[in-house]
């Protein structure tokens, strides 16, 4: 890994999990454009802000000290962010350690950020693992006077943030769904398999996919099943469902383990040429599922974009600079016709 102006401390065995995109912008329109999941094509939404367009910065005004603790360690998706991240340190001149838990766990998050509020930082981003256990540890983190940037998920009052910044998950499960409808036109019913209840992410996710099904009276859906972010879990979930519903046309997994499980489970049950499977996030493995043909459409977000912004955002506040509060990033639609050509596809290194 790169040392100029960046550290890099791995957690201890790293979890070699997946998730995320590339591509920095250095300003936000004012508002955010519609996608489309159509076969063949790449559909990208643009970046949203909640105070019209924001110029990032150029220098910061000194070599700040920043943590960047991450969902999980080793995450593909967070590897993306923190390659964004690191590349806007080295060109605003600040210094950034990124460290995580090896599973997306507040358990295992907590004792990360008590740890660095004590190193006392000038600013945190952070991906909080749940909405209510990291409400009071990052109330008290920015009670302490650091700067706090939520980058992908939330927590309930995220009021003692300097900003947000995260993909448009309701637009990504919108889209999702339009994918499984292009698939199968004739409607049918579809599955969604997601992780836990009460992430902020997979929850928008979730609801963006019930929203869009709702409005399409061909389609009829038999809800959400969580599988505790295990694929052997997605797997039986699946198993289970195929053999209660066995005409499912649609499932929607909404993280690569999700993705992961649930085109294991089709494959166990024989029903791959059935099935339209749209799986969230564009690491290798969600990759290789897609050119595999088992998984037939990937919904990618753009990770290193969440983090520069994340960073612009975290200087600006201590610059003194403009704030923009809330900011969304867009997502790019992954199918067999366009995989090759895509640059959406998630890192494993920087």
């Amino acid at each position: 890994m790169k040392r100029s102006k960046v550290l890099t401390a791995t957690a201890v065995g790293a979890f070699a999990v997946m998730l995320t995109v590339a591509g920095c912008s250095s300003s936000k329109p004012e508002s955010s454009a519609g996608t489309s999941a159509g076969s063949g094509s790449a559909a990208a939404a643009t970046a949203s802000a909640a105070t019209g367009s924001v110029a990032a910065p150029t220098k910061a005004g000194k070599d700040y000290n920043v943590a960047f603790i991450q969902g999980v360690a080793g995450d593909e998706f967070y590897i993306t962010m923190q390659c964004g991240i690191e590349a806007e340190a080295a060109k605003l001149g600040v210094t950034v350690n990124t460290q995580g838990g090896q599973k997306f766990d507040p358990t295992l998050q907590t004792p990360i950020l008590d740890s660095v509020v004590a190193s006392k930082p000038d600013a945190i981003l952070i991906a909080p693992t749940d909405v209510t256990a990291m409400q009071r540890p990052l109330e008290n983190a920015a009670a302490a006077g650091i700067k706090v940037v939520l980058v992908d998920t939330t927590t309930e009052d995220p009021s003692f943030a300097v900003s947000q910044v995260s993909s448009d998950n309701e637009g990504g499960g919108a889209a999702a769904f339009k994918a499984i409808k292009d698939k199968n036109p004739n409607g049918g019913k579809v599955l969604v398999i997601s992780t836990d209840p009460g992430i902020s992410t997979v929850d928008a996710r979730v609801k963006g996919f019930e929203d869009a099904v709702g409005k399409d009276s061909t389609f009829d859906y038999l809800g959400v099943q969580y599988s505790h972010n295990d694929p052997a879990t997605a797997a039986q979930l699946v198993t289970a469902a195929l053999q209660k519903d066995p005409d499912i046309v649609g499932i929607f997994a909404t993280n690569i383990f999700s993705a992961e499980g649930s085109s294991t489970g089709v494959k166990q049950a024989g029903k791959s040429d059935q099935m339209t499977i749209v799986g969230f996030d564009a690491g290798p493995n969600q990759v290789k599922a897609l050119k595999d043909g088992t998984v037939q459409a990937l919904v990618a977000q753009q990770p290193a974009t969440i983090g520069t912004d994340g960073l612009d955002q975290a200087i600006a506040s201590l610059d003194g600079g403009t704030i923009t509060p809330k900011i969304q990033t867009g997502f790019t639609i992954i199918t067999a016709d366009n995989v090759d050509s895509s640059d959406a596809v998630y890192k494993s290194s920087c």
